[in-house]
């Protein structure tokens, strides 16, 4: 039994983890900390955890948490979870960070997407925590930087694509739609019902914080640099994204060549599934679930190819990923605590 520890345990990704771990056979939650929220108790916070979860938040300390977990998850702000991380790996926890502190390896681009950074030295440590891509990777790490829940939808989307050299990374665009819960938690007038309820929008318009982590694994998939064209959009709903991805065929394929391309590729892959030729992934297949939906349409008409890519932003997105990691820190079968079907309706 691993004992494991919730730093942030406050927010929408906090309580998912918490949701997830609670379920998990080989987990013991021994630690939640919440700074604004100290000494009150997780259930009164979340009373989806009544009878559950009967921990009392914490003021954050490392020597604490390093004392009663294993491996410690941090659901922090980006910019936050660099001032914690490094206690914790000196403290002896492994670390599953969710923020987007460790997911840059370059310094120099983290400092021109968010800020100068606090700890550029565990950069080349940490391992960006995407299993069907570096899973061998994962495997070894001492801190894990968990991927943003855009760029998982985007690299698990395009991977075949890139890896077997069948499209053109100079036409790449990528259309996304993110439910609500993606803002999180904190009070936002953006997010507010009456902002949100029946509108649709974009954001973040060729300015978006994810576009150089999208970047950064295209990069690698491709094995030469890869700059897309990134527009994120918000969708009246509480959680899901649905990424639409458009490129350039090198030579032409039909959607059945592709789908069985996608098929070979993720052949063993348990939260990757492929739709069968006409059937699109939707938001709604995926819900409460780490699993990541993709659909493949090759347009004969215009030499492109499309990849609808679906996962819920909270969990394949964030905490699910998160304990995925986790099961692949351990040699856990991936699916262990993760194995429950969406919710559907």
């Amino acid at each position: 039994m691993v004992k494991v520890a919730v730093v942030g345990a406050s927010g929408y990704t906090g309580v998912e983890l918490v949701r997830l771990l609670a379920a998990h056979p080989e987990a013991e939650i021994t630690c939640l900390t919440a700074r604004q929220n100290a000494g009150q108790a997780m259930a009164s916070l979340f009373p989806s955890l009544l009878d559950r979860i009967d921990l009392i938040c914490e003021e954050a300390d490392a020597g604490a948490i390093a004392e009663r977990a294993d491996i410690a998850f941090t659901a922090l702000p980006h910019q936050a979870a660099m001032g914690v991380v490094p206690d914790l790996l000196k403290a002896g926890c492994r670390v599953i960070d969710l923020s987007a502190d460790y997911r840059l390896r370059d310094p120099e681009v983290y400092r021109a997407w968010y800020s100068e950074h606090g700890s550029p030295e565990l950069l080349n440590e940490s391992v960006y925590g995407l299993p069907e891509i570096y899973r061998d990777s994962v495997k070894k790490a001492r801190l894990v930087a968990n991927p943003g829940c855009y760029p998982t939808s985007v690299a698990l989307a395009l991977a075949p694509l890139l890896a077997n050299e069948l499209i053109d990374p100079a036409t790449l665009v990528i259309d996304s739609k993110s439910g609500t819960s993606g803002a999180g938690r904190a009070a936002k007038v953006g997010s507010l019902f009456c902002e949100v309820n029946e509108a649709f929008k974009a954001y973040g318009v060729a300015s978006h914080r994810h576009t150089p982590e999208i970047e950064q694994t295209l990069t690698d998939l491709a094995g030469s640099q890869v700059r897309v064209n990134f527009t994120p959009h918000l969708l009246p709903v509480n959680r899901g994204i649905l990424s639409t991805c458009y490129a350039t065929l090198r030579r032409e394929h039909s959607t059945s060549d592709l789908l069985d391309l996608f098929r070979t590729h993720y052949r063993g892959e348990y939260f990757v599934r492929i739709h069968p030729q006409g059937s699109l992934p939707d938001v709604a297949y995926v819900r409460g679930s780490n699993f990541c939906d993709l659909g493949v349409v090759a347009d004969s008409r215009t030499g492109r190819v499309i990849v609808v890519s679906v996962i819920d932003n909270l969990v394949k997105g964030a905490a699910g990923q998160a304990v995925q990691n986790m099961n692949v820190i351990l040699g856990l079968p991936e699916h262990t605590g993760l194995g429950a079907l969406p919710v559907f309706p």
